[in-house]
């Protein structure tokens, strides 16, 4: 395998190498997570010399951080922007069961790897606000439920639906989008189903989930 050393180059450049490197920190840390991970698995995974790590990156902290920063950002940024919108509640629901099914469909690895890195590093449950807050350009999680509770106190009121705390109607809506992700290989051996007709499962949820949700909160 032929090491790429670094020579100074137009900030494209930069930017493409820092690219290169934060996705291999990306496939390693994944698969290791951080206190598995090692600079030189991710050096060989780049095709790059070590030092090319540190020299953008500086040391193996900030690379977790960055591959934290992305994975968190890539899962929540469009929920949280639902979230946030002026969408009726109902169709909230809708929007924000489809956009985590089609994100987690794309990255099923990021919620078990974001909530075993919050178990052992309980500093990156802020580090996760901060993502989704950075990407949005808006405060995040609080916000969200902010604008959630407003929402369902509305619909309580209209006699539209039952009381639920808001954290618990956001913890609901999220197990039932997740499970199916985290019990994969279960579902697959219960249902007989192949790698086909589990995508086709997680779409019909696409559309079974939010009436089962929505229909579980109505008088």
């Amino acid at each position: 395998m032929v090491k790429h050393s670094f020579a100074p180059d137009d900030a494209a450049r930069d930017g493409e190498m820092e690219r290169r490197i934060l996705d291999a920190a990306h496939a390693v840390f994944v698969r290791r997570g951080t206190a598995g991970a090692r600079m030189q698995e991710i050096a060989d995974e780049a095709d790059v010399n070590k030092a090319l790590l540190h020299y953008y990156f500086r040391n193996k902290q900030r690379l977790a951080d960055a591959v934290f920063h992305r994975v968190a950002a890539g899962l929540f940024a469009r929920v949280a922007d639902v979230g946030v919108s002026d969408l009726e509640l109902e169709d909230k629901v809708r929007q924000i069961v489809a956009v985590y099914l089609d994100q987690m469909a794309r990255t099923p690895y990021a919620p078990a790897y974001l909530i075993a890195e919050m178990n052992q590093h309980p500093e990156r449950a802020q580090q996760l606000l901060d993502a989704v807050g950075v990407t949005n350009g808006k405060t995040g999680a609080p916000a969200f439920l902010a604008r959630l509770a407003m929402q369902i106190e509305a619909q309580v009121a209209a006699g539209k639906i039952r009381p639920i705390a808001p954290r618990q109607f956001l913890a609901n809506l999220v197990s039932l989008c997740i499970f199916p992700f985290a019990a994969a290989p279960m579902l697959r051996a219960v249902f007989r189903m192949d790698e086909r007709g589990f995508r086709a499962f997680i779409e019909e949820r696409k559309t079974s989930l939010p009436d089962f949700f929505l229909n579980a909160l109505r008088p």
